[in-house]
């Protein structure tokens, strides 16, 4: 049989989707359903790679754990990453398929329909419930044409539709009205449910218009879900990280194309370290330990660096000892020079930092890879991670040179990474995922600013947790035997 289904749809993007499918994955799936996540597309620069090898958005990766599941491009099939301001790379069932402008995008976006029935259909043999998330909003009615994310994928997948909207950006009743009146009446038919999130007071003052809105639409309230205070990864184009106080200064330095900046997240809840995120040379300020994370776009990144003066400041530190890691294409900004000869990224060449004795040149076949190797015992700061189990996954278009300096780990017989005193650089994105590597770096940062360090932490027990709490208040806020109804779960 194939699976049931229920789609969230949103008044607008950031309304809440992605954490309302997280949590519903979770909860059906404490409750011994087969349940999977499904996004038909996906537009994020935090993407991550299967144990396949294929290339996914993080955000239903997310999701798949909470159903218990490992992550799988069926649930997927289309993820978009803007290389500019103008042009994204379209990542088809987890492979690189074109790189294009939107004008080109939607002329061609009819050629996707049978790659997302595809996966859906492969994925609803496999389980009992499919929850499926939309994109933004299904009232941007010049994008109806070959819609296969919003009421198109609803209508490929015969789901019923719950529509959520933000009450917390204001006129919730609006959002709600408005876009159910600008959907055809077909696709109205198949909105089955409200749901209003981040509601912040006493949901009782909501009562009248929530009845006056059921009213006009003949559509039910099926819940209001108070602002949750949880940590679950969402998309990185709303990304808004969370900073906090602590003795231990780690400045992240935050690209205009940066990427897969959940990289830092197992981070943000060590006790001593505050995490900041830093687009000014001001506010660079005595840092203990200076990130350059991933970006879609290495040499406009490198050159946006070089415009607002961090490249300098960045050496300056490095010259006083200050440990530097970089991360994927920040890892390669450090280098000496980064060659494009296939002008991917538009420029033939350019300058690094100097800081690692490496050369990058970027090749049109990308590198996605799960790896797992040993940390190598060092000179310098990065000794604190000697002999460390290192485990992480590899998303990138360049192969890196190297003509000094240390390995930094072992990957079977292979080097990864690169060591140069306090300087070092690595192509493994979720580095800071193990609880042991993480431990020692914050315990060696603890040590230089006399801290004593925090007793160590489960960053996976504690997304489990924020699973369960989401689920646990989706199950008191909403009527979910209403919707389990909706569903045919009753």
């Amino acid at each position: 049989m194939k699976a049931k289904t229920i789609m969230i749809q949103g008044t607008m993007s950031s309304a809440g989707k992605s954490l309302l499918v997280t949590g519903l994955c979770r909860l059906f799936h404490r409750e011994g359903i087969r349940v999977a996540p499904f996004k038909a597309q996906n537009m994020a620069l935090n993407s991550c790679v299967t144990v396949e090898g294929l290339e996914m958005g993080r955000a239903q990766a997310v999701q798949a754990r909470a159903a218990g599941l490992e992550p799988s491009v069926l649930m997927n099939p289309v993820l978009l990453k803007p290389t500019s301001d103008h042009q994204s790379q379209i990542i088809v069932q987890g492979e690189v398929w074109d790189t294009m402008d939107a004008r080109e995008y939607y002329r061609r976006k009819a050629d996707l329909i049978p790659y997302v029935t595809d996966s859906f259909g492969k994925l609803a043999e496999q389980e009992e419930l499919i929850v499926i998330e939309g994109a933004g909003s299904p009232a941007e009615i010049n994008l109806r044409e070959n819609d296969f994310v919003n009421m198109g994928m609803a209508a490929i997948a015969n789901a019923p539709v719950l529509l959520v909207g933000d009450i917390d950006r204001g006129g919730v009743f609006a959002q709600l009205y408005g876009t159910m009146k600008l959907l055809e009446p077909e696709e109205q038919k198949r909105i089955r449910g409200f749901l209003i999130n981040k509601f912040r007071g006493d949901p009782s003052i909501l009562e009248p218009g929530l009845r006056e809105l059921e009213e006009k639409t003949g559509v039910p309230v099926l819940g209001v879900l108070p602002y949750l205070d949880v940590h679950v990864e969402e998309e990185d184009s709303l990304f808004e990280p969370r900073e906090q106080a602590g003795e231990v200064n780690v400045a992240v330095i935050r690209f205009p194309r940066i990427s897969n900046a959940t990289d830092f997240l197992p981070l943000e809840d060590e006790e001593h370290i505050r995490l900041q995120y830093v687009t000014k040379v001001r506010e660079l300020e005595d840092p203990d330990l200076i990130i350059l994370p991933g970006t879609k776009s290495t040499m406009q990144d490198l050159n946006w660096l070089r415009s607002v003066g961090l490249d300098a400041r960045i050496m300056q530190y490095a010259r006083r000892g200050t440990p530097i890691l970089g991360i994927c294409g920040g890892y390669q900004m450090l280098g000496e020079e980064i060659r494009d000869p296939e002008r991917i990224e538009g420029w033939d060449s350019m300058r690094g930092l100097g800081l690692l004795p490496m050369i990058t040149e970027f090749q049109g076949k990308k590198t996605r890879t799960v790896v797992t190797g040993t940390m190598r015992t060092v000179e310098g700061f990065w000794r604190c991670l000697a002999g460390q189990p290192v485990r992480g996954y590899e998303i990138h278009m360049g192969v890196s040179d190297f003509h000094g300096g240390e390995t930094f780990a072992r990957i079977g017989e292979t080097a990864e990474g690169r060591v140069v005193g306090n300087v070092a650089g690595s192509y493994l994105h979720g580095f800071f995922d193990e609880d042991p590597l993480r431990s020692a770096v914050v315990n060696a940062l603890c040590k230089r600013r006399n801290v004593v360090p925090a007793p160590p932490r489960s960053f996976r027990e504690e997304q489990e947790h924020q699973y369960d709490l989401v689920a646990d208040a989706l199950q008191e806020h909403l009527d979910m035997d209403a919707i389990r109804r909706i569903i045919g779960l009753v």
